[in-house]
Formats: structure tokens, sequence, C-alpha cells
């Protein structure tokens, strides 16, 4: 009886939460952030009580943090696009129709008429669409304060009634399955922020050094990349070289290649990764860029962080299955 009344709750639980996503879609990705952000905060949280604060002061610390923290991440792509877009999208629309390119000898001529009328066009949009979700974005920004904090709060209360729904021998599965979660969203969030943070500072010495009249929007460039897995910022790295190529600096074009390519591209993931790398699941780079390029395809920017963690609890349930499997045979002979 107790166990119809469970499955009963959990039917209804199910309901009420998909009505729920149908109702707020507007702000389903803000929610999904959140809960994800907030999954993440939890031992963070646990860790502030253990030392002596209350419940609700560790909440507030714990959502303080992550504020803070994206404010901080997206404080230099907000300082480029209000700062620097209009000098870009000048410097563009200064570019000639056609470049001739001359190297060792050999010459050829490249179009950019309608590359950069493209990119140009793109650039305005991308302003004017800023400007316009500002407010947006600010009650987006609220939402995803207040559902952080009040999951936080809740933390102990939310888990147990989840938990309660899932019958006594498949609970280990759902606790391996929390601990991919977590150690997928910490390297989403964590790992791959601490080193975008350090190809930011890296790349703005890298091209300032070198002369780059736009070193910070192309460090920013460059952090951004850090979380594009697989290419990286050799994407923009290779730009550049290419660029250089064209205005008939083969020099200069080898000198970014191969310094931006250690520097920028290579040595962050030295320096960074390898000191959080135990804390984060085992997904190989492959899957994750399966999971990263299908989510942003299919769901938007939320996909980034939905579609890896997709592939990562796929991953963990497989490994589960095969050892069932396994086990059985076993059993068996």
């Amino acid at each position: 009886m107790t166990m119809d009344r469970r499955h009963v709750f959990g039917t209804l639980f199910g309901f009420l939460a998909v009505a729920a996503a149908a109702m707020l879609a507007d702000v389903l990705a803000t929610v999904f952030f959140a809960v994800t952000v907030a999954y993440l905060l939890s031992p963070l949280r646990e860790e502030l009580t253990r030392r002596g604060l209350s419940s609700w002061g560790a909440s507030l610390a714990a959502t303080v943090t992550a504020v803070l923290a994206v404010f901080a991440l997206s404080l230099p792509l907000v300082v480029v696009v209000l700062l620097r877009l209009d000098a870009i999208i000048a410097f563009l629309s200064a570019l000639p129709p056609t470049v001739t390119v001359e190297v060792y000898g050999f010459s050829t001529s490249v179009t950019l008429a309608d590359a950069r009328s493209t990119v140009v066009s793109f650039g305005r949009s991308l302003a004017r669409s800023f400007a316009l979700a500002a407010p947006v974005l600010a009650l987006k920004l609220t939402v995803f304060v207040m559902v952080v904090f009040a999951l936080l709060s809740r933390t102990a209360a939310t888990h147990r009634a989840l938990i309660a729904l899932v019958p006594h021998t498949y609970r280990e599965v759902v606790r391996a399955l929390s601990r991919r979660a977590r150690a997928t969203l910490f390297a989403i969030y964590v790992l791959q922020a601490a080193t975008a943070a350090g190809t930011f500072v890296i790349a703005l010495v890298f091209f300032y050094l070198l002369g780059y009249p736009y070193y910070l929007t192309l460090a920013v460039l460059s952090a951004l990349l850090q979380f594009l897995p697989v290419v990286g910022p050799s994407l923009l790295i290779g730009l550049l070289a290419v660029a250089h190529l064209l205005a008939g600096d083969p020099a200069a074009a080898a000198l970014v290649f191969v310094g931006g390519a250690l520097l920028v591209a290579w040595l962050p993931d030295v320096l960074i990764r390898p000191r959080l790398a135990r804390e984060t699941a085992d997904l190989p780079g492959s899957l994750y860029f399966v999971g990263f390029v299908g989510g942003l395809l299919t769901l938007g920017p939320v996909g980034i962080i939905a579609g890896p963690l997709a592939v990562a609890l796929v991953v963990e349930m497989a490994d589960h299955l095969s050892e069932e499997l396994n086990d059985v045979r076993v059993s068996e002979d």
C-alpha cells in the first residue's frame, strides 16, 4: 500500500513538473541553469554549515558566490560588447572588397565583400539584441538568484523527497548518477571557467606584447573559445595567422601561429586542468564534443550544459548496465 502511494505521488510530481515546465518555458533555461549551479554548490553550503554558519547564512553565502562568479565571467564579454563592438564594425567596414595576397612570388586575389557584409550585419544585430535584452536579462538574473537560494536552503528536504520515490534496491544507482552529474557539472563550470580565466590573462599579455590594437577583445574571444571542446582558442589563432598571410606578412603569421598555439591554446590546459581534473568525470573528449555540439544545436545556449550532462549520464548508466549483465552471466555460469 505504501509503495502504491509513493508511486502515485511520484507520478503526480512528474505530471506537475512537466506542466510547470510548459507554462514557464521562457525561463526554463534559466531555471535549469540555476538547478545545476545549486546542485554543484551544495557541497560548499554543507561545508559552510559545518564551519558554524546557519543553514540560511550558508545558503546565502553560496548564492552570493554563484552570482559573483557569473558577473566575473560575463564582465569581460560585456565590456567588449559595449566598448569595442562599434570599433570592430568600423574596422571591418573599412576593409577593401578584394585583397591581393603575395607570398614568396606567388599572388592571388581574395574577395572579402560578402564575408565582410555578413560579419558587419551580424555585429550590428548582436548589439541591438543585447540592448533590447538587457531588461529581460535582469529579470532572468533575479529568477536565477531566487531559484539557487531556494534550492540551497532546502537541499536536504529536496534530496529526501526525491530519493524516497526510488526503491531501495535502485538507490545506489541513483547515487552513482548523482556523483557523475556533479563531476560533469564541475568539469563544465569550474574547470572550464578556471581554464578560460587563465586563457584570458595569458592571451591579454600575449596580444598586447604583439601590438594588436584590440588585445582585450582577442583575449575575451580566446577565453570564450575555451568552452568549445577540442578546438578551443586554436580556431582564433589560426584565423589570425591566415589574416597575416592575406596581408603578405608570413613572419607575423608564423609568430602568431606558433606562439599563440603554445601560450594561448596549450599552456592554460597544462597549468590548470591537471590540478582540477581529479574532481571531474572521466568523460572522453570526443563524447564531450558530441554532447556540446548536439546540445547547442538542439537546445540553444543551455545545451552547452545539458548536452554533455546527458551524455555523461548515459555513459554512467551504460557502465552499470554492463556490470549488471556481466554479474548475471557469471552467476549463470
